[in-house]
């Protein structure tokens, strides 16, 4: 695979004699799964944009499970999925305890407000490598970008929103719980990271700038 491939990689301490939590029961090293395949994400979502609903579930605080750890403990993510799905929308978007919007079920969450690009404070969510790689785009473009707590007010009169992830890269939010973000379209401030993740991905591997 040269291009268009998506890797995930997975490990846990390993097999256990016996079904039991207890971590002393391993046998052996660690198991390490990689599950690559060629996959592209949709050109209608990056065109068009995604719907979110506002899930009932929130993500837990550190003292029950740590937000940031990429772990397999998915359950309340794939709940608040399931939600999103029965209500209409493409993905779920989380609070977190205190009621500040902290990610979507799988994806980092952004809005756009008076030329300014918000995220969450990120003690609730993955601090995902396109979460991160966003921040700084926007620093370098003259774009005031940062982590901040906002609520769901904030993000129903935001003039754009959008998701990234590692796979998608960053896709436009067009609607929130039924309410139009902004125009209803893909935002310019959008496009515009949109752009420069390319740009910066051409500038790694040595392509030309214009390279997808």
């Amino acid at each position: 695979m040269t291009t268009d491939a998506h890797v995930r990689l997975m490990i846990t301490r390993g097999r256990k004699h016996t079904p039991l939590q207890d971590p002393r029961l391993v046998d052996g090293g660690p198991t390490i799964v990689i599950i690559a395949e060629h996959k592209k994400p949709d050109p209608a979502a990056v065109a068009d944009g995604i719907r979110l609903a506002t899930s009932r579930v929130r993500r837990p605080p550190p003292d029950t499970i740590d937000q940031r750890w990429n772990c397999h403990s998915k359950i309340h993510e794939v709940v608040a999925l399931l939600e999103a799905i029965e209500d209409g929308a493409d993905e779920a978007l989380m609070l977190d305890p205190n009621g500040h919007v902290a990610t979507c079920n799988s994806t980092n969450f952004f809005i756009v407000t008076g030329g300014e690009v918000w995220t969450s404070r990120g003690e609730f969510c993955l601090n995902g490598i396109t979460r991160t790689l966003v921040l700084e785009l926007a620093r370098e473009a003259g774009i005031a970008a940062g982590e901040r707590d906002f609520t769901l007010e904030d993000v129903y009169a935001a003039d754009e929103a959008f998701v990234t992830g590692t796979y998608g890269g960053l896709t436009p939010v067009v609607e929130v719980d039924g309410r139009t973000i902004g125009t209803g379209t893909p935002g310019p401030v959008t496009a515009a990271l949109i752009e420069a993740r390319a740009r910066a991905f051409a500038a790694e591997a040595g392509a030309p700038e214009d390279t997808p």
